[in-house]
């Protein structure tokens, strides 16, 4: 049996000579390790190839979550400590018998992935979420928050950027529903995506994104980069900065929304509001930058209001009556997405923002997604119905959409 460890060893000392060393000069000592190594024990072709390929994973990428991130089934991976790995595909989490050597093997490699993203994580700040190669988005956690070791939560993007009809050809929308997506965006509606975790928020944000008009300057604000749009010449791409690596640098969303106000844009996109950015967002939406966007987690519409009510409650002192007319003012539109429990996202309701009636933000329903039952393989029959006409079309006329079809 190949002892990689043993190769591993060897390459290390080789690589010593180097002082700023190329993946070509790793493979150079890799080779030269393997081809002494093969001269004490017996290797087949394959066994070298395959040693080759591990000792790479090891000693510049990322050890056993290489071959993960590289297995276009596995959508997320969760790693609970060095001995536990879970994985998702095809819906489904399992957990599989790759583990890393020990708790220090998994610690460096937890160095290296913020390491390359010039962030730091440590027992003093020991929670980080960062972006790797601009492909996966990585959640880490260490001891002491984090009991059974360094946990690492990795979700991949979507490979190949899906379009309205992919999610029409999936389901989750009917060809009615993205027609009025697509005009509701073009006439720059404020939309604002509530859903659970991994619903798909993102990716229906980058697909409503596609209808925005090509000659418009795009600004979007995130915490870590996940949103893939194209097509839009003029875009601005900020990162907040969560100042775990120098404190004097810290830069939080709401920074980046209130510098986004001079920067001249149509549009601003927030990836995703968690805390007292809420007003910052809302307060742009509300002041000439109509056509913005934004998502948040909620398990329902009126859940999503409540949760945007507290999280402006956060960043301001002001009566909530007051917030919920800033909320009603700038929310037109509110699109709840869901995974239901076969694994399929559906665009679950479509609600429109009318405004505040008796001191409660008032909504009608325009479409929703009805279940009527289960086929024998446990898929999930159900239809999407129209519940109601669009109010407030003044947004509609303006853009020149009336009722023919121009998405």
């Amino acid at each position: 049996m190949v002892d990689v460890e043993e190769i591993k060893l060897d390459v290390l000392e080789r690589m010593d000579g180097f002082d700023d060393i190329t993946d070509d000069d790793i493979f150079e000592c890799i080779d030269e390790s393997i081809k002494e190594y093969g001269e004490k024990v017996m290797m087949s072709v394959k066994e070298r190839i395959e040693a080759r390929r591990q000792l790479f994973n090891k000693i510049r990428g990322l050890d056993i979550l290489e071959d993960l991130l590289n297995d276009e089934r596995i959508t997320e991976i969760m790693v609970n400590g060095p001995y536990e790995i879970y994985v998702e595909s095809d819906g489904k989490v399992k957990r599989i018998e790759k583990a890393f050597a020990d708790t220090q093997k998994l610690s460096d490699i937890v160095q290296r992935i913020v390491g390359n993203v010039n962030r730091r994580v440590n027992e003093r700040s020991p929670i980080v979420d960062a972006s790797i190669r601009g492909k996966f988005r990585v959640s880490i956690v260490l001891p002491p928050i984090a009991i059974n070791g360094p946990i690492l939560t990795i979700r991949k993007f979507k490979k190949g950027l899906m379009d309205i009809d992919s999610l029409i050809e999936l389901g989750s929308v009917n060809e009615e529903i993205a027609e009025f997506l697509c005009e509701i965006v073009r006439a720059k509606y404020n939309i604002f995506i509530s859903g659970g975790t991994n619903t798909g928020k993102t990716t229906f944000l980058n697909i409503l994104s596609n209808f925005i008009p090509k000659d418009e300057r795009i600004i979007t604000i995130e915490d870590s980069i996940e949103l893939q749009i194209k097509g839009i010449g003029n875009l601005v791409r900020l990162e907040a900065r969560s100042g775990n690596v120098d404190k004097d640098i810290l830069v939080t969303i709401r920074d980046l929304i209130k510098a986004s106000l001079r920067m001249r844009p149509d549009r601003i996109i927030v990836g995703e509001v968690r805390g007292s950015e809420c007003i910052d967002m809302l307060s742009a939406m509300n002041t000439g930058h109509d056509g913005s966007m934004s998502t948040g987690h909620g398990n329902s519409p009126k859940e999503m209001l409540t949760r945007l009510e507290t999280m402006c409650l956060f960043g301001m002192d002001i009566p909530l009556v007051a917030i919920r007319n800033q909320i009603a003012a700038s929310l037109d539109i509110l699109i709840h997405i869901g995974r239901l429990r076969d694994g399929s996202r559906k665009v679950l309701s479509i609600c429109e923002v009318l405004g505040v009636k008796d001191g409660e933000i008032e909504m009608k329903t325009l479409y929703k997604y009805v279940e009527e039952g289960e086929d024998k393989n446990g898929r999930i029959l159900g239809k999407f119905v129209k519940c109601s006409e669009l109010k407030n079309t003044g947004k509609l006329r303006a853009a020149g959409i009336k009722n023919e079809r121009k998405c």
